[in-house]
C-alpha cells in the first residue's frame, strides 16, 4: 500500500476522524485510526463505538489532483502520533509507504518517520444503513437546528434519554426537541416530499455537538438514515454514524402551556444584555436567579439580589407589555440560552403566571420556541 497526498487535506480529514477515537476504548484496536487506499481515494476512519466518523479524500476532484501513485491497500495506525506527525511536515505533499510486517513509512521533503502499524482485519466493520430509511436536507439548516436545541440537553446521568436530542420526522415535518427537565428547547421545519417517518429517535447531545464541528458551512445537503439503534449522517466526503439512545423520550408537547396571562414584546439584544449584566451578582446564588417585574405597559424591571455580595437593578423599555402585572424569578443562564439561540431582533414571552413555565418565540417565526421553569425564591 502506498499513495501521496497533499498535506492540508490530510490534516483536515484527520481532525476530523480524531473526533471519534477514545483515549480509552472498549476494544484496543479502537485506539487506532484505519486508513485504506482505494484508486478513487483514501478513507480514514476513527470509532469509540458510541460513534463513528468516516472522511474520505477522493484522488480527483473538480480537476484537481490531491491523491496520486496510489498502490490500494489498508492500515491500522496508532492515532497518538499520527496527528501530531502529519500536521508538522515540512513539505505540502505526503508519501505514506507500506512495508513489512506492517511497518509505515510517512515522509515529506527530508523530514520520515516510521511508524507500527496493526492489521486493519481486527478493525470492526461499520454497518452499512439502507437508503429507504433516509432523507436530505441543507447543511446551514441542519446545524441551525442542532445549534437551538443541543444545549438544553440534561447533563446528569441519571436519566440517561434526556442527554439526547428527540428528532421526530411526521407529516414532513421534521422537529428537534431537547429538554434537562428545568428547560426545553424546540426547532422546526418543513422536509418536502419526505418519503418516511420516525418519532422516537433520540440522538447523544454529544454526537450532535461533535457533528455540529465537523460539519462544513458549504451550502451542501446532508442525508439522514436512520435504523432501529443508530443514525448516519452523510455529506459527499463525510459519514458520521451514532449510536441511538434506549429508551422512550417523554411527551414534551403537554409541558407548553396553552393559555397566556402576560405577553411581553423586546428586542431579543437589548433583554440579553440586561439579563447579562443582572446575573454577574447572581453567580454565588443557587441558579443564577434574577428576577423580572412588569411596570405598565412598557417597562420591564430586572434585579438580582445576592445577600454577601450586593444587588442589581435595571429598567428596559420594550415594545409592549399586555395582560396581567407580573413578578417572576428564572435562572438567567437558562434564560441567556434561550436568547442566545433565537437569531431574531424581536422575541415575544408568554407568561401563564409567576409558577408555571414561561414560552420565548421569535414575534416573526413560530418554528422556533423555548421554555423555561420559573425558581420559587422566598
Amino acid at each position: 500500500m502506498k499513495f501521496t497526498i497533499k498535506r492540508d487535506l490530510l490534516i483536515t480529514a484527520v481532525q476530523d476522524v480524531m473526533k471519534a477515537i477514545s483515549a480509552r476504548p472498549v476494544i484496543p484496536i479502537l485506539s487506532g485510526m484505519k486508513i485504506e487506499a482505494s484508486i478513487h481515494g483514501i478513507t480514514l476512519t476513527g470509532s469509540d463505538s458510541d460513534i463513528s466518523i468516516e472522511s474520505f479524500i477522493p484522488s480527483e476532484e473538480n480537476g484537481n489532483v490531491n491523491v496520486e501513485n496510489i498502490e490500494p491497500g489498508i492500515i491500522v495506525l496508532q492515532a497518538r502520533y499520527f496527528p501530531d506527525i502529519v500536521r508538522k511536515l515540512p513539505q505540502d505533499t505526503v508519501d505514506f509507504i507500506v512495508e513489512e510486517n506492517y511497518q509505515v513509512k510517512i515522509s515529506s521533503g527530508k523530514s520520515e518517520f516510521t511508524l507500527v502499524g496493526q492489521n486493519a482485519e481486527e478493525y470492526p466493520h461499520l454497518p452499512r444503513l439502507e437508503a429507504e430509511t433516509s432523507f436530505e436536507m441543507p447543511i446551514p439548516l441542519f446545524k441551525n437546528m442542532i445549534k437551538q436545541t443541543v444545549f438544553a440537553v440534561s447533563t446528569m446521568e441519571t436519566r440517561p434519554i434526556l442527554t439526547g436530542v428527540n428528532i421526530k420526522l411526521e407529516n414532513n415535518e421534521l422537529t428537534f426537541t431537547a429538554t434537562d427537565s428545568h428547560r426545553l428547547a424546540m426547532r422546526k421545519t418543513a422536509i418536502e416530499a419526505a418519503e418516511v417517518e420516525f418519532h422516537n429517535v433520540v440522538v447523544p447531545g454529544k454526537s450532535l455537538n461533535e457533528l455540529n464541528k465537523i460539519l462544513d458551512d458549504t451550502e451542501e445537503t446532508v442525508e439522514i438514515n436512520v435504523t432501529n439503534n443508530q443514525i448516519l449522517f452523510r455529506t459527499k466526503h463525510l459519514s458520521f454514524l451514532s449510536r441511538l439512545l434506549d429508551g422512550n423520550y417523554p411527551e414534551t408537547s403537554r409541558l407548553i402551556p396553552e393559555e397566556r396571562k402576560t405577553r411581553i414584546a423586546v428586542n431579543t439584544k437589548e433583554l440579553l444584555n440586561t439579563i447579562d449584566r443582572a446575573s454577574l451578582l447572581a453567580r454565588e446564588e443557587r441558579n443564577n436567579v434574577v428576577k423580572l417585574t412588569t411596570q405598565g405597559s412598557s417597562i420591564v424591571e430586572i434585579t438580582s439580589n445576592s445577600p454577601e455580595v450586593g444587588n442589581v437593578h435595571e429598567e428596559i423599555v420594550v415594545e409592549t407589555i399586555e395582560g396581567e402585572e407580573l413578578k417572576i424569578s428564572f435562572s438567567s443562564k437558562y434564560m441567556m440560552d434561550a436568547l442566545k439561540s433565537m437569531e431574531y431582533d424581536e422575541v415575544i414571552i408568554d407568561f401563564t403566571g409567576a409558577m408555571r413555565p414561561f414560552v420565548i418565540i421569535p414575534k416573526e417565526d413560530d418554528s422556533i420556541l423555548q421554555l423555561i421553569l420559573p425558581v420559587r425564591t422566598y
